[in-house]
């Protein structure tokens, strides 16, 4: 296996790179590793590293892709709603670097993976499927509905927060006031759907399912059990019938104790062991 820098010129900016080369070209299919948030293209417990040294030795070439503004790479960090020509040099990187690839899976954890399906409205046929992982869909009517099932419902069944409230460790006045402001959320309209096909923080949760329902490649979502992002999204899918149907044609693989970051070996390993799986499954 070699590792190696890639400098890839997207605009006006200079995106930095890390390629992942196997010591036999065993796969004509690579991986293109997107950050989300703000980490750099290492990822949160070295969890991107390893995840491409783990395809490697698979015979499978990955880069890890520093967005603008973040790592090493030069100009300004955009909202992942706007990184269409980020992923598309990412793509072309990659094949040209490794020419025996035929296509290429996108990977991404939570606004990385938002990224990717806003992405899938311009078809592009180099790509053959998507990684998925705890996608960010957050909307304030849909937050606050995972915010009173998720966190205050187990705050009231739970024994800590009983002993913290009578200890005087909980400020009980911000916390009715905060469940008092989810309730109101909760409440507020649902955003009508958009037809701006200029993707922004109003309607982006809309392009992304547009994206996905015009994709025909395969796709793998890997859920955390322990997230409140990765409720958010299975709630989603839960209520609303065309996300659900995207749901339903894809491979779901759920963690159920796992965090957002998947923060522990025994985790990543299994986001590796799924990712694999799915990747050398015909």
């Amino acid at each position: 296996m070699s590792e190696q820098f890639v400098s890839i010129t997207c605009t006006d900016n200079s995106l930095s790179a890390i390629l992942h080369q196997p010591d036999s070209d065993r796969q004509d299919t690579g991986v293109l590793i997107l950050v989300g948030g703000p980490q750099y293209r290492v990822g949160s417990h070295r969890q991107f590293v390893k995840l491409s040294r783990a395809l490697a030795a698979e015979g499978i070439a990955s880069l890890r892709l520093d967005a603008a503004g973040m790592g090493d790479s030069s100009g300004t960090k955009a909202e992942f709603y706007q990184q269409d020509a980020e992923i598309e040099a990412g793509i072309t990187a990659l094949m040209q670097q490794c020419p025996q690839l035929k296509n290429v899976v996108l990977w991404g954890l939570c606004d990385a993976a938002s990224a990717i399906l806003l992405y899938l409205n311009k078809p592009d046929p180099r790509v053959s499927g998507t990684v998925l992982l705890n996608p960010w869909v957050r909307q304030q009517h849909s937050h606050a509905e995972v915010m009173l099932k998720h966190y205050y419902v187990k705050r009231l069944f739970s024994r800590q927060f009983w002993q913290k409230l009578f200890g005087g460790g909980v400020a009980l006045k911000h916390s009715i006031q905060g469940l008092w402001q989810t309730l109101q959320q909760r409440r507020a309209n649902r955003p009508a759907a958009s037809i701006t096909p200029q993707a922004n923080a109003q309607n982006y949760v809309q392009l992304m399912l547009r994206g996905w329902q015009r994709f025909s490649g395969q796709v793998l979502i890997i859920t955390s059990g322990n997230d409140l992002t990765a409720q958010e999204f299975l709630q989603l899918c839960a209520t609303d019938t065309a996300w659900a149907g995207c749901l339903a044609k894809a491979q779901h693989s759920q963690i159920s104790e796992a965090n957002h970051t998947f923060s522990s070996q025994l985790w990543r390993g299994q986001v590796e062991q799924a990712t694999l799986q799915w990747l050398q499954t015909p």
